[in-house]
């Protein structure tokens, strides 16, 4: 996973490697008054990865000092 403090947004990446343009379709979960989970899905179904944007708001304190900054 990484994190962007100054965006508060983190991503965890489900396929190790996601090409530019793969994800082809995001579906956004809004959390109103918290941020968005946007799940990011390839052209064949598969879930490419999660962005967490309102990551401070929506995720513990303890799983962002796991994430790689970026």
């Amino acid at each position: 996973m990484s994190y962007d403090s100054e965006a508060n947004a983190a991503y965890l990446t489900i396929e190790q490697k996601i090409l530019d343009g793969s994800a082809i379709e995001n579906v956004v979960v809004e959390r109103p008054g918290q941020g968005d989970i946007v799940l990011d899905f390839d052209a064949d179904g598969r879930l490419l990865g999660v962005e967490v944007i309102g990551a401070r708001e929506l995720l513990s304190a303890d799983v962002l000092a796991t994430a790689d900054e970026g």
